[in-house]
């Protein structure tokens, strides 16, 4: 039962995303636009918080080559700006650019809605027993994903 409600929850944030991305794609036709894996890139690349190239190249074990590839589309399109690390000339940080951070907030922009309301739906009490169980989940329960942070 809780599985397939989270799943139906998963679900529609995930539609909702896609609508959003295909009725904005509509007005945009002339713009560098995301592919489908340029687009899983670039949350990977938000996630892990301003990676580096071979931490990037290494969570998705894609070869360098193929990392170094898909970062300097991703630059070249202005969704994404490398920084030479200060100590170490040969290591470049990801860091993703407003342009993306706009096309991002399609996503979170919503998230944010259904937040608010679950917080004027619920008590105090079932609000910090649903974060309890979501850091539970975070911290315990799906150590197959680490973020690094």
């Amino acid at each position: 039962m809780i599985y397939n409600s989270f799943m139906n929850v998963y679900t529609k944030f995930k539609m909702h995303f896609y609508q959003e991305v295909f009725r904005k794609w509509e007005n945009r036709q002339g713009e560098a636009s995301l592919t489908t894996v340029e687009t899983f890139c670039m949350e990977i690349i938000m996630a892990l918080g301003r990676p580096s190239v071979s931490r990037f190249a290494e969570f998705t074990s894609m070869s360098s080559a193929n990392a170094a590839d898909k970062v300097n589309k991703l630059v070249k399109k202005g969704y994404l700006r490398k920084i030479q690390s200060t100590e170490d000339k040969r290591v470049f940080y990801l860091e993703v650019t407003q342009r993306y951070l706009d096309y991002y907030n399609i996503s979170y922009q919503y998230m944010e809605t259904v937040m608010k309301r679950v917080e004027d739906k619920f008590s105090e009490e079932e609000l910090q027993t649903v974060e309890h169980m979501l850091n539970v989940m975070n911290e315990e329960l799906m150590n197959e994903v680490s973020l690094g942070r």
